[in-house]
Order: structure tokens, then C-alpha cells, then sequence
């Protein structure tokens, strides 16, 4: 997360400095051509600055490029008074102080994608401060070419027309709105979907839904996907067929939750899940987006929903273990449905000369009692695992590259495997390479496993191969007391004092390959491979039943 502030203040930095910059040198000295170019590199880091902060406020920038330009502008005509350059100063003047505001109302609109809707007003709002930008950038360029003012002022025209029509919908909707609610409302209520995914997380969390939209489309009922951040509509929307639904604010929350639906289910704690949860005419099922033994993972919010759907008997040991008293009944066993695709291999993984090896780091946590990230030390590992002619398939968490120094270390690693599989031809995977195949594609391309505490080291279980755990707090003895699943696998100390013993028996002799499958039914639930995932859809869809039988009370 640090790495994402350090981009904010960087974009802001430059956006907010080539803007004083540029109007300090159109209006103080006689550099016109050099103002102007400062102004459109300005227009170029405020749209950067709008890509990193989509609500950053820009209107001071905006206001000095203006100035900035128009200035240039008469300089460049110097006809006197040019009644087209006033107007342009004009209209420019109400666009850069309208266009956030007309920004912010658009953003409290419902939206959705995957529905036969077409509300274009939200849409156009949205995309009035790059709209702005690029008629700024229009307005210099005439300006450095010298062309009459009147085709400025046309331009302006033209995206203030645009800027009016969206201000007076936005009205409309606001003092006069729609009996029923609006299209979005009424097309949901045609859809008539029976339940909902709820999703509520950080830029770059989508990978949360995606892993469950399967298995929710397979449920056989229809349903939508909610989610309270602008950026997940469009790749949600790519994964799935449903309805995918924007709603800002708990008004739209309002109209959305049309009254068909009977069960939400969550894939995280985020903390505005309990925005949802006040609608009492829902069962609220708790799905997590992975089962491990990190801290995170019994988290005493779990205890607000009504189902927690979990993979085995040892994730309610783990809430037990953490001192988090929910109700027993609270729990259902319905396995991990997305291992289903996973290869098993019955006999244990030994000798292997040329073996395959998966390493999934972790992050860094947003607390540092759940920071579990190896790849501090993981150049060591690296090495002594090409030292024995593994080939290496490296798969970081997604959230790697927002902190820095996380970023650089795995830059190092996958420079290490580049200059390898130069050297070698091995065929190491890492990089864009290895984000292009899926968990499970990884999974059944390798021999073993070396992870940090995360959920990856769960659903590898399931393959019946040998995996390793880091011990990056140094805890000895006491590691797999809290983290159970390392029981099972081989623990790497921090220090990597124990690596070489490590994989020999990760690689050679694999002692504990029987211990394996008891922690198997223990952290996967005990069905059947050919049916799998029917542990999951059969308890969702008893949950549908349920609901559908209660009578639906009003809104909470």
C-alpha cells in the first residue's frame, strides 16, 4: 500500500507544479511557446493524476492551465480585445468550476453493466474531467497554432452543451425522480434474481469475486453482483454474465436490493459489508475468497452473518483456537469448490531429479501480525532450489507491487530466473507469464509446493503433493501450534539455516506424504472427488430454499 501513496504524492507533485510552472512562465515573461508546452505536459500529469485518484480534485490546476493558455492565446493573436476569447474565458471558467461537482453527482448514480439498460447520464458525468483536459488541450493547441479564437470558443461550446444536458438530467433524477426507481431498478425487477454477491475491497481485490462467480453461476438461480467501487464494474462485468451493479450510496443500495432477492453472500470482511447487512429480509452467508491459518482468517466479524460457508472442520477449530465464540450452527462445511480442477496425486513425490517447483509469496499485510511475506529472504531459497535443477514457476500475490520494497525484491528474483533460464534453458515461469495461468494451471503444472502462511497452501493440499511453509516470525516449536496446516508440510526458517534438509525432504524423501491426506478432509471437508463442488451448491441452494420459505420482512 505504500507504493500506491507514494504514486498519489508523485502524480500530485507533478500536476500541481507544471500547472504553477506554466502559468508562472505565460504570465511573467515572454516565453510563450515554452508556457504553452509547459501547459499541455501539465494536462498530461492531471490526467495521469485523475488514472491513480479518480476523485482527486483538480480545479486549482485546471484554473491556472486555463489562465495559462488563454494568456498565450492573446498573446499569440495580439489583436487587442477578442470578444470569441472572452466567451472561451468564460465558458472555460464555469466548466473548470462545474465539471467536479457534476463529477461527484454522476458518481452517486446507480450503474450496471450485464443489464439491457442504457443510462448514458451517469456515464457522460463520469467522463467530464477528462473531457475538460482534453478541451484545455485543444484550446493551447490552438492557441500554439495560432488559430481565431472563434474555434476555441466552438470547442468550449460544444463540451459546456454536453456539461448542461448532464447537469439537467442529473436534476431531474435528484428533485423529480422516477416512481419505482430508475432504469436500473426496474430492469433488476424484471431479472428477478434470487440472491447476490456483495463486494466491497481495495483496487485490484477483484481476483475475490472472480474465483466465486463459477461456482454462483452454477447454483443454477439468478442473481446480481453488487459492488460499492467504480473500478470492479468493468472486470467483474467481463467474468459473468449477471448483472453487475454499481451503487455509491445506501440510497442506491435501496433501490438495487429489489424484493426477489433472498440470500447475499461476501467474500471478505470489508468494512462496508455491514451496509448490506441492516437489510434483515437477507441471510447473510460469509464465503471468504481462501481458507489458510493467517490471523485474518478468523476474524471475529465473521460472527455478524447468518452462514459461515468454510472448506473443513479446521477452519471452525481455527475461530475456536482464536478465542472467537460463534455459534456452531453459524457453520457449514461445503469444502474449497475451486480445487475441483486440481490433479491428485496419490503416490508421494520422491526422487525427483528435474523437479517443478511453485513459490507463492505472500504479502505484506496491512498489520504486522499479518505480515507473512518470505520474499525478504527468498533469493537464498531460489538459489540452493536452482542449485538441484528445479525449475521454478514464481506466482506473487497481487499485492505485491504496492510496496516497494516487496516490488524490488521480487524484481530481483525474477531476474535471477531470466539469467537462469538464459543460462540453462530451463523454462522458469514468473512475471506476466505466471499471472496468466490460473492458481489451479500452476497447481498441476509442478511437483511441490513452497509458500508463505496463505491460503494457496490449502488449496494445494488438495493435490496430495508436498508443500514447505516459511516461518518468517522465527516462532520454532511454536509455529505450527498457531499455523496446524504447516504440520503437514516442511517449515523453512527464516535464517534459511534448514533449507538444504528442507528440500531434500521436500524433493526426495517426503516423510510426511501419509500425514497429508488426514490434514486433507481436515482443512477440505471429506467428499467426493468426482463431485466436489456439489458440497457448495448444495448448501447454497438449501440456503435459497430456506429464505424463499420465510416471509420477507421490510427493509431494515
Amino acid at each position: 500500500m505504500r507504493g500506491d501513496l507514494v504514486r498519489k504524492v508523485v502524480a500530485r507533485c507533478l500536476s500541481t507544479g507544471l500547472a504553477v510552472l506554466a502559468f508562472v512562465v505565460l504570465a511573467l515573461t515572454g516565453s510563450t511557446g515554452w508556457g504553452l508546452a509547459l501547459a499541455v505536459a501539465a494536462l498530461v500529469a492531471a490526467a495521469a493524476e485523475q488514472r491513480i485518484r479518480p476523485a482527486a480534485d483538480l480545479v486549482a490546476e485546471n484554473a491556472l492551465i486555463a489562465a495559462a493558455v488563454l494568456i498565450g492565446y492573446s498573446r499569440r493573436l495580439d489583436d487587442g480585445f477578442d470578444p470569441a476569447l472572452a466567451a472561451t474565458a468564460l465558458v472555460l471558467l464555469g466548466l473548470v468550476l462545474l465539471v467536479g461537482p457534476l463529477r461527484t453527482a454522476g458518481n452517486l448514480e446507480l450503474r450496471a453493466a450485464n443489464l439491457p439498460v442504457r443510462a448514458w447520464t451517469p456515464l457522460i458525468a463520469d467522463r467530464l474531467g477528462v473531457t475538460l483536459l482534453g478541451l484545455l488541450a485543444v484550446v493551447a493547441i490552438a492557441a500554439a497554432s495560432t488559430l481565431p479564437a472563434v474555434v476555441a470558443l466552438a470547442a468550449s461550446l460544444l463540451v459546456a452543451a454536453a456539461a448542461g444536458a448532464v447537469a439537467l438530467d442529473l436534476a431531474r433524477r435528484r428533485f423529480r425522480p422516477t416512481a419505482g426507481g430508475g432504469q436500473v431498478a426496474r430492469a433488476l425487477r424484471r431479472h428477478e434474481p434470487e440472491f447476490l454477491l456483495y463486494f466491497s475491497a481495495p483496487p485490484g481485490s477483484e481476483y475475490q469475486v472472480t474465483m466465486w462467480l463459477p461456482y454462483l453461476e452454477r447454483i443454477g438461480r439468478p442473481f446480481l453482483v453488487l459492488v460499492r467501487e467504480p473500478e470492479f464494474v468493468a472486470p467483474i462485468a467481463a467474468a459473468t454474465d449477471a448483472p453487475v451493479v454499481y451503487c455509491p450510496t445506501l440510497r442506491a443500495m435501496d433501490e438495487a436490493l429489489v424484493p426477489s432477492l433472498r440470500v447475499a453472500f461476501y467474500v471478505n470482511h470489508g468494512a462496508k459489508n455491514s451496509h448490506c447487512i441492516r437489510f434483515t429480509q437477507l441471510t447473510h452467508v460469509q464465503l471468504h475468497h481462501g481458507d489458510s491459518d493467517k490471523a485474518p482468517s478468523a476474524n471475529p466479524v465473521s460472527g455478524i452473518f447468518d452462514r459461515i460457508f468454510v472448506a473443513g472442520p479446521a477452519a471452525i477449530d481455527r475461530y475456536a483456537r482464536a478465542g472467537v465464540q460463534i455459534p456452531a450452527e453459524k457453520f457449514v462445511v461445503v469444502g474449497r469448490p475451486q480445487v475441483e480442477s486440481i490433479e491428485v496425486r496419490q503416490e508421494p513425490t520422491r526422487g525427483l531429479a528435474h523437479p517443478t517447483v511453485l513459490y507463492t509469496p505472500t504479502w505484506t499485510g496491512h498489520h504486522a501480525d499479518a505480515d507473512y511475506c518470505s520474499l525478504p529472504v527468498a533469493e537464498e531459497l531460489l538459489r540452493r532450489l536452482l542449485g538441484r535443477g528445479a525449475t521454478v514457476i514464481l506466482r506473487a500475490h497481487p499485492y505485491t507491487t504496492q510496496n516497494p520494497a516487496s516490488a524490488r525484491q521480487l524484481g530481483r528474483l525474477t531476474e535471477l530466473l531470466a539469467v537462469d533460464r538464459a543460462r540453462t534453458g530451463r523454462q522458469h515461469v514468473f512475471g506476466a507469464a505466471a499471472r496468466e495461468l490460473s492458481l489451479t494451471e500452476c497447481v498441476n503444472r509442478s511437483d511441490a509446493l513452497v509458500s508463505d502462511v496463505s491460503g494457496v497452501i490449502s488449496d494445494y493440499l488438495y493435490s496430495g503433493k508436498p508443500y514447505a511453509v516459511t516461518d518468517m516470525g522465527d516462532e520454532g516449536d511454536r509455529f505450527t501450534e498457531r499455523f496446524p496446516l504447516a504440520g503437514s508440510g516442511y517449515v523453512l526458517r527464516r535464517d534459511m539455516s534448514n533449507v538444504d534438509a528442507v528440500l531434500t525432504a521436500l524433493l526426495d524423501t517426503d516423510p510426511l506424504a501419509d500425514a497429508r491426506w488426514v490434514t486433507r478432509r481436515r482443512y477440505l471437508g471429506d467428499f467426493p472427488a468426482e463431485s466436489y463442488a456439489e458440497g457448495f451448491l448444495t448448501a447454497a441452494r438449501r440456503e435459497l430454499t430456506s429464505a424463499r420459505e420465510l416471509p420477507a420482512p421490510a427493509a431494515a
